[in-house]
């Protein structure tokens, strides 16, 4: 049995597909609920005026959103922080600035490591040993 502390409030609970335990399992399905009648009665909503009205952090609101659990097609107003910068956007986890920035700085890295690995000779893991015979 895998058992573990959830990392919501502590408890340990038996591992699950959600990672918390099952009394923080209702309680965030609550939270759920109750965000989903907020936006239902006002459309023209933004996250900050969802939290401040519910109670909910931001945070719990964008794992919502990040789920597909919370639609922001028909609210205009709905974005959320970068996870990287904290710049407002609508969809995924980063803006296109930290995208474009991730993708160079991998296309970069991979540059280098192809030249680090043409600049070895084809002697071998052993060379330093086959030098001193």
């Amino acid at each position: 049995m895998n058992l573990d502390n959830c990392p919501r409030c502590g408890r340990l609970y038996v591992k699950n597909l959600m990672e918390l335990c099952q009394p923080c399992i209702k309680e965030l399905e609550h939270e759920y609920e109750i965000c989903v009648i907020y936006l239902r009665e006002n459309r023209g909503t933004n996250i900050q005026e969802l939290s401040d009205a519910t109670g909910i952090s931001i945070k719990e609101i964008t794992r919502f959103i990040r789920e597909g659990r919370i639609s922001i097609a028909n609210a205009p107003n709905m974005v959320y922080p970068c996870e990287v910068c904290g710049t407002l956007i609508r969809e995924g986890h980063m803006c296109d600035s930290c995208r474009n920035r991730l993708r160079k700085d991998l296309t970069n890295a991979a540059k280098e490591s192809a030249a680090a690995d043409s600049g070895h000779s084809q002697e071998g893991a052993y060379r330093a040993i086959d030098k001193l015979r």
